[in-house]
């Protein structure tokens, strides 16, 4: 990228429109009609000089005055050179040789394609993003880039590939340190968000905000990645029943020993510990069965 930035210069003070059109309206048709008036009556040819005069300056007047709506800018060049930028709102009159280009200072959201892309796992994904931007810089969205509409495209398409190949779809394992695209998400959209940020900042664009609005497996691989969630929700929560089943068994073995309830040797209590463990962790109701007899 160019190191020669252009840099905004705005006007503070212009000349207020409505008395140059005014102006105007008294030269191009007050003149002209003096004019013709004044050839019929002495048919002296100086006055059709007169009248082209009139003409001219009537049209020069007209073509100074330019009108800028509310967060519209007008960007001026003049013979080759960027002079300013005129970035409120108002009727004004400027220098007739000036060409005037017109850039937006309003929010524009841009939804991006979905994208085709490999996660950090090698995994393929689809993924697409909403950018929130406006331009900052006239000078820079001008001049520094050929269609800031298009910078933002494709500087966005390529912040989002990047991003994916950073990071994983998802976290598997016990890390929980781990960022991953669907997991993360308040984290990913701040670094989508700073790294779009980087990355327009060269064509005069601020972004507002920078979100995730599709992200999901590749067709390919959805059903396999779908079969593999279930399996990790299944064990994460059966690791939580069990975890919780072994915490009761032990508190149902040391109350029944500190309350003198019955004194069980080592297996009658490995009996009872596994009888509960089958009640608790079953995934279905458990049928009791009556024992009779002594339990010994």
């Amino acid at each position: 990228m160019t190191n020669n930035r252009s840099h905004e210069v705005r006007f503070d003070s212009l000349l207020p429109g409505i008395p140059m059109l005014l102006l105007g309206l008294l030269i191009l048709p007050g003149a002209t009609i003096y004019g013709v008036v004044r050839i019929v009556q002495t048919e002296n040819p100086v006055h059709l000089w007169i009248v082209l005069a009139s003409i001219i300056c009537g049209i020069l007047v007209f073509r100074s005055l330019v009108l800028v709506n509310p967060n519209q800018s007008k960007v001026l060049i003049l013979f080759g050179k960027y002079t300013g930028s005129i970035c409120k709102e108002g009727f004004f009159s400027i220098n007739p040789f000036a060409v005037r280009r017109q850039i937006s200072l309003r929010l524009h959201n841009f939804n991006s394609d979905t994208l085709k892309v490999n996660d950090d796992l090698g995994n393929p994904i689809e993924i697409g993003a909403v950018v929130v931007w406006r331009v900052r810089d006239t000078a820079q969205a001008a001049f520094d880039v050929e269609d800031y509409d298009s910078f933002v495209s494709i500087q966005t398409d390529s912040a989002l590939r990047h991003l994916a190949a950073s990071h994983p779809y998802d976290a598997h394992g016990d890390d929980p340190n781990l960022t991953s695209l669907r997991g993360s998400a308040d984290v990913i959209n701040q670094e989508l968000l700073t790294e779009l940020t980087e990355r327009l900042a060269v064509a005069g664009i601020e972004v507002s905000e920078a979100r995730l609005q599709h992200l999901a497996y590749a067709p390919e691989i959805a059903s396999a990645m779908l079969q593999r969630q279930q399996a990790d929700a299944i064990i994460s929560a059966r690791t939580r029943i069990v975890d919780g089943a072994v915490g009761k068994v032990k508190m149902a073995l040391q109350k029944l020993r500190d309350e003198g309830v019955v004194d069980l040797d080592e297996e009658r209590k490995a009996a009872m510990a596994s009888n509960l463990l089958v009640v608790l962790c079953s995934d279905r109701g458990t049928q009791p069965v009556v024992n009779a007899g002594t339990l010994h």
